[in-house]
């Protein structure tokens, strides 16, 4: 659960403004301010059940836009990348050309 968590808060993060105002609203108190699904139905006057689909919906959503445009998967790479570069650069241990490699991955990211 916690995996799926933190992957929604990325995706959230990353995705959100793509988000009506509504889903925004029920995403943030739910993963970000840890609401459950009946305190959320009880601020806005609505079933648990509607919570719990709109909540399902936006998460298919957020899915399909990384599924699309993979800005997630990205950062996730940029930042290993990021770390093996610094790695690399403090111990010493890779050659100029291993670094420029390195370099040149984290260019084609983007």
């Amino acid at each position: 659960m916690l995996d799926k968590t933190l992957r929604m808060n990325y995706l959230f993060d990353f995705y959100q403004p793509l988000l009506t105002s509504k889903q925004r609203k029920y995403m943030s108190l739910y993963y970000l301010d840890d609401y459950s699904l009946g305190e959320i139905a009880d601020q806005y006057e609505v079933s648990r059940q509607a919570v719990y689909d709109n909540i399902k919906r936006t998460e298919a959503m957020l899915e399909e836009y990384e599924h699309k445009l993979s800005l997630f998967k990205k950062f996730e790479d940029r930042s290993r990348l990021i770390s093996t570069l610094k790695t690399a650069i403090r111990d010493q241990k890779a050659t100029p050309e291993e670094m420029f490699e390195l370099i040149d991955s984290l260019e084609k990211l983007e």
